[in-house]
């Protein structure tokens, strides 16, 4: 077989790499799907030629942790708490969704991230409410040609709903068939994952069963943590039952206690904040400080496409105005000015780059335009305003970059959009079956529930009682 070549040329090279940093101008090869060589001009090459004068090329950036199933529902939740989300989409409408809502969820929303630049996602994929649903989540990804980690979630839709599952041993059954179906190599563009249901809401011995399995398959975890004020955050009981470690991606984390940070430290455990829902929904403030006090890398993510887009330039601009913010308050609130901003947008950049493919355990594929790694990237630019002229090419980035500035997406070496165009989708029909879908979610769940979203009183302290009893059990 012939040797597919492209060239990325004259772009301003943003490696993420530190041994290649940045050049102002510069080449990228690529040789079927693996970048061989990044360098300032790599002179005539037969193949085939992407001009990225005037542009940016960069990593593809990548998100720890999306609600993929979610897209039809976007926006649903702009007025909503953490508390209306539990009860309103977790246990109002997962159940409503149809196998065919959630593989066109997730083959919309991975469209959605690919054409913001977005060539990755953890997915958390938690309406598997039958055998069904778990193949169409799955088919959903491959059908789009987005890299992922496809997160297992064992979840049951909603304590209002009759479960498919009747034992949570069924659910294990479950993963185990997905995961001997679907994912029999681990080279994949999509890889095998779990979205761990959350501490509490199932006995510890459950839990446990959860992580073990996931180890025995040598998935990646992802799990809501510290999250909600006033519950139990488990990770002393997680860490004296040895279920803590570097295999897992603690999403949120605003509640956690200092001890309770040393011990996700202390145990490599990885985290990922989502900016957006936690400063929206009440949840607090996102941890970009505790992060730092602990050594540990933050990552970015999307979270509820319920409630924010897909784009993850948007998370990162406000993360880091979130973290620049809170860096300077006590000096602010003394009288004084800072001298410098806290974190750059090089640094921030890192934040869905380099530690986001650690986090995912894909660190030795992607995060970088590193020879040897999977090319996966982007060429920014083009004819929007806010792209020229560029003066600081990661500022332009973080600062200045939308969806429609990002002009060429690559996936190992595949082309998914090229001049701003997506490649292979016709997307009036997809988005046309979303608002079908949409429409047709919804009248299931106004069929169920009268008002929408139907939180009880108490809210949380529904569950507050249960989480502490799991706990020991």
């Amino acid at each position: 077989m012939a040797t597919q070549r492209t060239l990325v040329r004259g772009g301003h090279v943003v490696s993420m790499d530190p041994d290649i940093g940045e050049l102002p101008h510069g080449d990228v090869l690529i040789e079927d799907g693996v970048i061989v060589a990044v360098a300032p001009s790599l002179g005539e090459v037969d193949a085939e030629v992407i001009d990225a004068s005037g542009h940016i090329v960069a990593p593809g950036l990548i998100d720890t942790h999306r609600h993929t199933w979610q897209t039809q529902m976007r926006a649903l939740c702009a007025d909503w708490t953490l508390t209306d989300y539990l009860f309103g989409v977790r246990f109002s409408v997962s159940p409503a969704y149809a196998p065919e809502d959630v593989h066109l969820g997730n083959l919309l929303g991975a469209v959605d991230a690919l054409e913001s630049g977005v060539t990755t996602i953890l997915d958390f994929s938690h309406c598997n409410n039958t055998p069904e649903h778990a193949d169409a989540a799955v088919t959903g990804l491959l059908d789009a040609g987005i890299r992922a980690v496809f997160g297992y979630g064992f979840f049951e839709s909603s304590p209002m709903a009759p479960p498919h599952f009747a034992e949570h041993s069924a659910r294990l059954k479950d993963f185990e068939r997905v995961a001997d179906e679907y994912f029999s190599s681990p080279s994949g563009l999509v890889t095998l994952g779990v979205a761990l249901t959350e501490v509490g809401v199932i006995p510890l011995s459950a839990t446990a069963a959860e992580v073990a399995v996931a180890r025995e398959r040598s998935a990646i975890q992802v799990t809501h943590t510290g999250c909600v004020w006033g519950l139990p955050n488990g990770i002393h009981e997680l860490d004296a039952a040895g279920l803590i470690g570097p295999d897992q991606v603690h999403v949120h984390c605003n509640t956690l206690t200092e001890d309770e940070w040393q011990i996700l430290a202390r145990r490599g455990a990885k985290v990922s904040i989502s900016v957006e829902t936690e400063l929206n929904m009440g949840m607090g403030r996102p941890a970009f400080a505790a992060c730092e006090r602990h050594g540990i890398a933050p990552t970015l993510s999307c979270d509820i496409i319920s409630l924010n887009t897909g784009d993850l330039f948007a998370q990162l601009r406000q993360g880091l105005g979130f973290k620049r913010w809170a860096d300077a308050e006590a000096i602010n609130l003394s009288g004084g000015d800072p001298e410098r901003v806290s974190t750059t947008a090089l640094e921030a950049l890192r934040w869905s780059t380099v530690n986001a493919a650690d986090a995912i355990g894909l660190g030795d594929r992607i995060g970088s335009l590193t020879p040897g790694k999977q090319a996966d990237l982007i060429v920014v630019g083009g004819p929007g305003t806010s792209q020229h002229p560029v003066v600081d090419a990661a500022g332009t980035l973080i600062f200045q970059t939308t969806t429609s500035d990002v002009r060429t997406v690559l996936v190992a070496g595949r082309m998914v959009k090229r001049d701003g165009a997506m490649a292979g989708v016709d997307l009036p029909a997809l988005l046309g079956r979303a608002d079908a879908s949409a429409a047709d979610v919804l009248a299931r769940v106004r069929a169920a529930v009268p008002v929408l979203p139907p939180v009880p009183p108490g809210g949380f302290r529904v569950i507050r009682d249960m989480a502490s009893a799991n706990l020991t059990a």
